[in-house]
């Protein structure tokens, strides 16, 4: 009997081997085959830590640098019909390649930037009239805002970017002017500002911006200083047309200072020079309208050039930008006009955003 149980005892442990060996980790294995969410995973090489900023920096690399060239003979008339090859661009003296070209008329976006000072009281209504020949040269695909301002406080955008003409015209109806301190720069720089802003919002890298100013150029009390105001324009691609009225201002000057009228003028021409664009100074406001008709021209008379900057660090450095045109038949001279440089994006958290501070309520909705 208790031979019996013995033989009973290794029959069960023997059955018990058998049930341990049918279920082996190869047959287990094979029967998970079929149920891959529960094996474990292969291991998947990670991506090498340097990826993202590669790619990052390819972005930088391939972005463009876009200027408008305006080309003109001795006597400040325009050329057209030239072709890539005939311009060479340089930056920092370094040659650049030539990624996009065309003298095809593409989008402005221009804000109308007008000075609403008592000291253009006479002028008003005239301005009014060219601004309105300026809005009808417009073609459809271009917007363009109107902006009055007195000081600093009274920054306003009348009309938004907007291609309805009407609306715009309604906007410049609605000018009128009043006393205070006079903030052109800060005018400028909020204006520049918001074209820079709603262009990149529109995600067309080719769209040409365009400020049109007009004012006697006397800046009384702007919050802005110069050096910011020129600082924010490198770093833009923002031309600016000026219409200045200066003759009204005093053009005594003292020992060692400029009189107000020069001080005026100089702060004009160089917001059209550096930015690449024109600067008027009429000696009567029967002017305006032919000023009004060569600016509309100006603005799409000319060629639209991209590089890939060779010089690809970010460190916030202005480069000087320089164009050469070839020169025409029997030794025609060829004049190009474009910006005088750029600022190189500086590197992220670098430097604090010009913006960060603004005058209380500078610009708002009517």
């Amino acid at each position: 009997m208790k031979r019996l149980y013995i033989l009973a005892l290794i029959t069960l442990f023997s059955l018990l081997i058998i049930s341990e060996v049918a279920t082996s980790p190869a047959d287990a294995q094979s029967t998970t085959t079929s149920r891959p969410t529960l094996a474990s995973p292969t291991p998947t090489p990670k991506a090498a830590p340097t990826l993202k900023e590669e790619d990052e920096i390819y972005k930088v690399e391939t972005e463009l640098v876009n200027i408008n060239v305006r080309v003109v003979d001795r006597n400040g008339r325009p050329i057209g019909g030239l072709r890539q090859g005939d311009f060479k661009i340089f930056e920092d003296d370094a040659p650049q390649k030539i990624e996009f070209f065309s003298q095809s008329e593409v989008p402005t976006n221009y804000s109308l930037v007008i000075d609403n000072s008592n000291s253009l009281r006479s002028q008003i209504e005239q301005v009014i009239e060219a601004s309105k020949i300026l809005v009808a040269a417009n073609r459809p695909a271009d917007e363009t805002s109107i902006i009055r301002f007195v000081s600093s406080s009274k920054i306003e955008i009348l009309e938004d970017f907007t291609s309805n003409k009407t609306y715009l015209n309604e906007a410049l109806d609605s000018l009128y002017t009043e006393g205070g301190q006079t903030a052109i720069i800060d005018a400028v720089y909020l204006a520049a500002e918001r074209v820079n802003n709603y262009e990149k919002s529109q995600k067309d890298d080719r769209m040409r911006r365009a400020l049109v100013l007009v004012s006697d150029g006397e800046d009384r009390d702007s919050f802005y200083k110069e050096t910011q105001l020129f600082q924010l324009l490198r770093e833009s691609d923002v031309q600016i047309y000026v219409v200045g009225f200066v003759r009204e201002l005093s053009s005594d000057r003292g020992f060692i200072t400029k009189s107000p009228q020069g001080k005026a003028k100089a702060l004009l021409e160089r917001l059209a020079t550096e930015t690449g664009g024109k600067s008027y100074f009429p000696n009567d406001v029967s002017e305006l309208n032919g000023i009004a008709r060569e600016i509309a021209a100006e603005l799409r008379t000319q060629y639209s050039i991209g590089y890939i900057p060779t010089n690809d660090k970010q460190d916030g450095t202005f480069r000087n930008i320089r164009v050469l045109v070839d020169d025409g038949p029997n030794k025609t001279k060829r004049i190009p006009i474009t910006r005088a440089g750029r600022t190189a994006e500086p590197a992220p958290g670098s430097r604090p955003s010009p913006t960060a501070q603004k005058p209380v309520q500078p610009a708002k909705n009517n």
